[in-house]
């Protein structure tokens, strides 16, 4: 029931504060903008307040915000003039509300303990997360094929007259404490996914679900929409370029195999049926050792002199060079340690060549082939290289080897076409290729146009698992146009009116440098053909400029890869930081 309601206006907002209480029934219009709802419960049994903001680039003005309240529901809608003006609405309601929403092309996100949303939208997505133990819900996609993503399996897809399409049922979880009166239960052991019920009974069923909504904690979910995109208890940031229900590849089976729980997640989302018919192949998962794990080591001799691997970086995550003994500070527990010496470090690399050959690049196979034999030439003698190429599954051309002409050699054995599956052949080089490594120097070199449409996996779906691998990301990123222009003339320069059509987009600008951050390495847009090779000259250099602090320590205790949680390494140089790879004895260096 709505209680009342209280105006105030912002300088470019137009903030309405609105007194709500449970099971308050709202009715939204926005033809032009979004719509988000976020639903609070009360904090130490005292209501939160209720809002609702509109927002502009170009400001809103309070005759733009309509609002009435009729028969006990509060219905708001934005009325502008100009179609071309965007108006965001945002709502804090209470929980158990009942909303409805109508938009054209903008995104409908709702969150929270609602008890009704309805939602009638032409293009624009439809996302919500909600409690998902007492579920009813009907998805109708009106002029086009379904696309959708839930955290669970819905019932299947049925086509429905003049080219509609219907997902329809109802999920219980057994033995939830929301459990609607009088309505039967499942077995404790199963759960539901009750099908479509007939059109005669679907709006009794209807009314009835809305009834006891109100007596329960169960969400009825109703969205009807001509073209969007629905997604049921997934962040939109985590939604991968192709939403079809599809076979596992090769990269996405390995991730599964990998035992990375964060990867794994974002594949069983993006493809339920077949995750699980896969997991369901595979023996019982073994844990893999990992640092973290391995207990602390306390009867180390006091003492000794240790050798700490280190990478200094400045701002812009580049390698600072040139430092010596006096650069360097080392303290254990705010102790100072004296440093027996600094030098450069000398252990070689693992490094993989991630190489993109799908069909965005089709047709210029021997300017990648080139490309990949000039890195393979400008890397140190003693580092190991793997190459890896990609489309819309992954390929191993050569596992690690110092060997080049056996990795000149294996790049003549692939052809380019199919779609881009970036971001998993990615998750594929970390959780697999790498996997073995953990602890040892490593690093991938990615040449491609950034650009992704079928991988399983969103790009914020890696940036937890490539952190915790301690690998290096250098990505090369290379206009697909630009490409083409190498391959026509390869002396040619780029006529500066047709370089705006031989550029990154900005979403693959974006991840590229985001990469680079995250791991530690260094973002490469590459505008002119000639800049790959001084990117790759680059890239050895920052790989080889690493140093090792020898230094007397006195800690006793150290963790899995020798770190003790007492040191620190610190530069006397200001916006300079260092990074600890792994510590051990020098003594046993020497043996």
């Amino acid at each position: 029931m709505i209680v009342g309601l209280c105006l105030s206006s912002a300088a470019q907002d137009v903030t309405r504060d609105l007194k709500l209480t449970d099971g308050a029934t709202i009715e939204i219009i926005n033809h032009f903008g979004r719509i988000a709802v976020v639903a609070k419960p009360p904090i130490d049994d005292k209501p939160v307040s209720h809002s609702m903001i509109a927002s502009s680039p170009k400001g809103v003005s309070e005759s733009e915000i309509k609002l009435n309240t009729v028969a006990g529901r509060m219905m708001i809608e934005v009325v502008t003039k100009d179609a071309r003006k965007r108006i965001d609405l945002t709502f804090t309601l209470p929980e158990r509300s009942r909303i409805k929403a109508e938009t054209i092309a903008g995104a409908v996100d709702v969150s929270g303990n609602i008890a009704v949303i309805d939602v009638k939208t032409e293009t624009g997505t439809v996302a919500v997360d909600v409690p998902a133990e007492d579920l009813t819900y009907r998805f109708l996609w009106t002029e086009s094929r379904p696309r959708f993503l839930s955290d669970f399996e819905l019932s299947k897809v049925k086509e429905k007259t003049g080219g509609r399409f219907e997902i329809r049922g109802t999920r219980k979880v057994p033995g939830s404490k929301f459990q609607v009166p009088g309505r039967k239960t499942e077995e404790p052991d199963s759960v539901s996914q009750v099908p479509s019920p007939s059109p005669q009974r679907s709006q009794i069923e209807d009314r009835r679900s809305v009834a006891e909504n109100q007596e329960s904690n169960a969400v009825n979910l109703n969205f009807t929409t001509a073209r969007g995109i629905i997604l049921l208890n997934v962040p939109p940031n985590e939604v991968g370029s192709d939403l079809r229900e599809r076979p596992l590849t090769e990269a996405a089976k390995a991730i599964v195999r990998s035992g990375d729980s964060l990867l794994m997640e974002a594949i069983r989302r993006a493809t339920p049926k077949y995750f699980g018919d896969y997991s369901r192949t595979l023996p019982p998962m073994k844990r893999m050792p990992t640092f973290a794990a391995k207990e602390l080591v306390t009867d180390a001799p006091l003492s000794q002199v240790k050798q700490a691997l280190v990478r200094v970086t400045d701002l812009r995550n580049r390698s600072v060079a040139g430092l010596d003994a006096k650069d360097f500070e080392v303290t254990e527990g705010g102790t100072p340690r004296k440093i027996v010496s600094v030098e450069p470090a000398t252990a070689p690399f693992n490094l993989v060549l991630l190489l993109d050959v799908s069909g965005s690049v089709e047709n210029y196979v021997n300017f990648i082939r080139k490309a990949a034999r000039n890195f393979v030439e400008t890397v140190d003698k003693d580092d190991k290289v793997s190459i890896v190429i990609f489309n819309e599954d992954v390929k191993i051309l050569s596992k690690f080897t110092t060997d080049k002409g056996k990795l000149s050699s294996s790049l003549d054995t692939f052809d380019a076409g199919g779609g881009t599956a970036y971001y998993d052949a990615l998750a594929y080089t970390v959780a697999d290729t790498l996997r073995p490594l953990r602890g040892e120097r490593t690093a991938i070199v990615i040449l491609t146009d950034g650009d992704d449409n079928r991988s399983f996996l969103a790009f914020d779906s890696l940036t937890g698992s490539i952190q915790e691998s301690g690998a290096l990301i250098y990505p090369l990123y290379v206009p697909s146009g630009l490409i083409a222009l190498a391959a026509q003339n390869q002396n040619a320069d780029i006529d500066p009116m047709r370089k705006k059509y031989m550029s990154l987009s900005a979403k693959s600008e974006g991840e590229g440098d985001k990469l680079a951050r995250v791991s530690g390495g260094v973002y490469y847009p590459i505008s002119q053909i000639g800049q790959i090779q001084k990117a790759y000259e680059d890239i050895v250099l920052q790989l080889r400029t690493a140093y090792t602090v020898t230094y007397r320590s006195q800690a006793n205790t150290t963790g899995g890869n020798g770190v003790s949680p007492r040191l620190k390494i610190k530069v006397k140089r200001e916006n300079a930081f260092v990074t600890i790879s792994s510590v051990s004895s020098a003594e046993q260096k020497q043996n």
